[in-house]
């Protein structure tokens, strides 16, 4: 599993006053990016080997200006070639869960602009973050 934490600026809630619900998807990106750095896969785009397949977002309660998010990114799914993210994002302070964000990331050749296999070094850098319904594998 892998955690960050991001502070809620005030351009990303509504006139409601709370964390407007396009914001989630950008936190869900954010997680994105640093769960794929974290597995030894630079930023450089000349060298980018993902996209992103579909995203979803189930809002369990609401976030605040200021308020301090955790959004714990794990695996659920390992195909030939992608991979499903689910996200959760909760208080840091309490823990209460605000969203749940599920990520289908396909793994991507550019220069032929086809999905490719998942090489086995990555496969097995995922399997170590793969937790089912039964828990973590």
């Amino acid at each position: 599993m892998h955690t960050n934490e991001v502070t809620v600026r005030f351009c990303e809630t509504d006139a409601l006053g709370h964390v407007n619900n396009t914001s989630y998807f950008i936190y869900f990106e954010e997680a994105r990016v640093q769960f794929i750095a974290s597995l030894g896969y630079g930023m450089d785009v000349k060298d980018w080997r993902f996209i992103l397949a579909s995203t979803k977002c189930e809002f369990k309660s609401q976030g605040y200006f200021d308020q301090k998010l955790k959004v714990e990114s794990y695996v659920t799914r390992i195909g030939t070639k992608s991979f499903e993210l689910e996200h959760r994002v909760s208080c840091a302070q309490t823990g209460i869960l605000i969203a749940v964000g599920n990520a289908v990331v396909v793994y991507f050749d550019f220069d032929n602009q086809v999905s490719a296999a998942i090489p086995d070094e990555m496969r097995t850098e995922l399997e170590q973050h793969l937790v089912t319904e039964e828990g973590r594998v």
